[in-house]
């Protein structure tokens, strides 16, 4: 099968959770004998072409002139993917079906289609709604339409969770059996050979104290301000306790004045962006992760957390619910409440047996329920599904096409034979 990824981040690029899955799944499919092609935003100095281990990359800059805003931006560069797979498909023939990621990607998506006639399937990897609770101006409420659009014109639609179903079903009203739950993997192999770097670890905290790690952006939807808000509690109960925030984002001065304000700044350390080895090497360091998300349509992070050995705590919203068996794969807590995140944490902290137990079978979940070779095959076998309804949405559409013109024939013979009738009827009577 010939595969087309549009995607606006691809490795080295790494804005969220999409370059992650993309790369992964591509080199996956491209594993299982599938030609793949992603098409995606060249940012700094990556290469315009690269064969990354089979899987053929294709990057594009954007306009030479300034954009208004962050939506003209996302336009030009729709524009500049279309014109490349354009360039592609005259070179290399057409594609059998296009994986649009988000909707960063839909209009080049819908071009696409549209001029080639390829099927689109869609990955809505998370909702401007859900990450906003709500929409509340005219910038969320064009890119909530323009999910809708994507939504509408793929003929498959992919989410990585039951929680996401019901979202887009929600908001966008799609039919139950149009939208797939594909769940997003991990690579297995990924602390194979790392052990615990007690160097590494003493740039963050003593060694005697326990690191509760937090991993991702610094934004709103990911809870951090719950967490740092819990750690009084915690350190009332476990005083050697370290907080080490690892990431970035718009919110890190609010987080530093609210650790000021509540007088903990000795226990709380932001570590900043870590590159991939050092997030490696951080998950190892770790005694337990958190992820006290708001709004988490999955949350990769909380499977390289299992995968490292060490227990996590989540929220119990979104795809992180679904993840997470409380007390059995990791400790639950009420979304946004900071009491409930303290009380998983201090159980972990004191109960070594509960401890084992979580990190053994969590780690036998991720191998069994979210490595790359079954999601690979559940994308494929979507794939199969929009291709067969495409082919027989264009059989069904030339049936009907040629019994409209069997029927406009038969009204001109019919007429042809009134008019001749009429006329021999004309000529009896002259």
């Amino acid at each position: 099968m010939k595969i087309l990824m549009l995607t606006w981040e691809y490795p080295p690029r790494i804005v969220g959770g999409i370059s992650k899955v993309v790369y992964d799944l591509s080199h996956r499919l491209m594993k299982d004998g599938h030609e793949v092609t992603v098409v995606t935003y060249r940012e700094g100095e990556a290469p315009y072409f690269e064969d990354d281990k089979g899987v053929k990359v294709h990057r594009v800059d954007n306009y030479m002139i300034n954009s208004n805003n962050f939506i003209d931006w996302i336009m030009q560069m729709n524009f500049n993917m279309i014109t490349k797979v354009n360039q592609i498909i005259a070179e290399e023939g057409k594609f059998d079906v296009i994986h649009a990621h988000d909707w960063l990607v839909a209009s080049a998506a819908k071009s696409i289609k549209n001029s080639y006639n390829i099927p689109i399937v869609a990955t809505i990897h998370a909702t401007e709604a859900g990450r906003n609770s709500g929409i509340h101006d005219e910038t969320q409420r064009y890119i909530n339409d323009t999910e809708w659009m994507l939504t509408y014109e793929a003929t498959e639609v992919i989410v990585n969770s039951n929680y996401m179903k019901g979202e887009i079903q929600r908001l966008f009203g799609l039919p139950f059996e149009k939208i797939n739950v594909v769940a997003n993997g991990v690579n297995l192999n990924k602390f194979s050979g790392i052990d615990r770097d007690y160097s590494f670890r003493r740039r963050f905290a003593m060694d005697n104290e326990k690191i509760i790690l937090f991993m991702g952006r610094l934004v709103y939807e990911k809870g951090i301000q719950h967490l740092i808000a819990a750690m009084p509690k915690i350190l009332q109960g476990y005083h050697d306790a370290k907080l080490v925030i690892a990431g970035k984002g718009g919110m890190l001065d609010e987080l530093k004045a609210e650790v000021e304000a509540l007088g903990i700044s000795n226990k709380v350390y932001f570590a900043g962006y870590l590159n991939q080895k050092d997030v490696e090497k951080m998950y190892k360091a770790a005694d337990i992760s958190v992820f006290p998300s708001l709004y988490e349509p999955f949350g990769i992070v909380a499977l390289e957390g299992m995968l490292a050995e060490r227990p996590i705590v989540v929220s119990d919203s979104g795809g992180l619910g679904e993840i997470v068996e409380h007390r059995e794969t990791g400790m639950k807590s009420y979304c946004g409440n900071a009491n409930s995140i303290a009380d998983s944490i201090l159980e972990l902290l004191y109960n070594p047996e509960l401890y084992a137990n979580i990190v053994k079978k969590a780690k036998s979940k991720v191998k069994n329920n979210y490595n790359w070779i079954k999601i690979a095959q559940d994308t494929h076998f979507t794939y199969q599904k929009a291709i067969c309804e495409t082919m027989a949405e264009r059989q069904r559409k030339q049936q009907e096409q040629e019994k409209a013109q069997k029927t406009k024939r038969a009204k001109g013979t019919e007429k042809e034979i009134t008019n001749l009738l009429s006329f021999k009827k004309r000529q009896a009577y002259a």
